[in-house]
């Protein structure tokens, strides 16, 4: 084993955490529907959906219950309450980490495949869902989703280096200035409040160590 290949594993290795996979439905069908949105709203021709991650992107799922948040984001094609966002693709929502409401981290995806979870940002970045978020106001996240989700954002910079931003869904439109913000519909927007300016200030906080940037300021 070469120093270069030891000095990594070691560096994962130091970050180690317990992981559960939980995998939702993403077959031939979601896969092809991730290519065809990825040249939809990215103007890009893949032969694969994998990516080059780029950002942690932490959310809630607006629901308390892991079987409720599980099942919206196991099946491939969108539930069809989700009329806010079902023009711009019949494509699920996913995300790569579900974080229990006790802290267990799932991984529902593989970390360098393309999920949709936030406009703009998805070809560079790994999707955290939280387990809370009570009807979608406050923050209501556990103390331990918050020590959860210091370790998951540890272990993921230790995998990847090429990790740049640490990011709240309610942050993402600061993120439209920069080279990683890929949508060309320009009218593809939501807002979002999750998961909310504590949450972030309290894992930033933890993870200073790392120097992740915050999005640009807003203008």
């Amino acid at each position: 084993m070469n120093k270069l290949l030891l000095i990594l594993l070691l560096s994962i290795n130091s970050y180690a955490i317990h992981i559960i996979d939980k995998p939702i439905d993403f077959g031939k069908k979601r896969i092809s529907m991730t290519k065809e949105y990825i040249k939809t709203h990215y103007g890009k021709r893949v032969r694969n959906i994998k990516i080059t991650p780029k950002i942690i992107l932490l959310h809630w799922t607006a629901e308390m219950s892991f079987d409720k948040s599980f099942n919206r984001l196991k099946p491939e094609r969108l539930l069809s309450d989700r009329k806010d966002i079902m023009k711009a693709s019949a494509l699920n929502v996913s995300a790569h980490f579900l974080v229990a409401r006790d802290g267990t981290i799932y991984r529902l995806m593989p970390e360098n495949w393309m999920g949709r979870h936030v406009i703009g940002l998805n070809y560079s970045s790994i999707g955290v869902e939280n387990v809370g978020g009570r009807g979608n106001k406050k923050d209501d996240l556990t103390k331990a989703q918050r020590r959860a989700n210091v370790e998951l954002v540890k272990y993921l910079k230790a995998k990847y280096p090429s990790i740049e931003y640490i990011v709240g869904h309610h942050e993402y439109r600061q993120m439209e200035s920069t080279p990683l913000w890929l949508e060309l519909d320009k009218g593809y927007r939501t807002r979002k409040s999750d998961p909310g300016a504590k949450f972030m200030r309290d894992i930033r906080r933890e993870v200073k160590h790392l120097k992740l940037k915050k999005p640009p300021k807003k203008r």
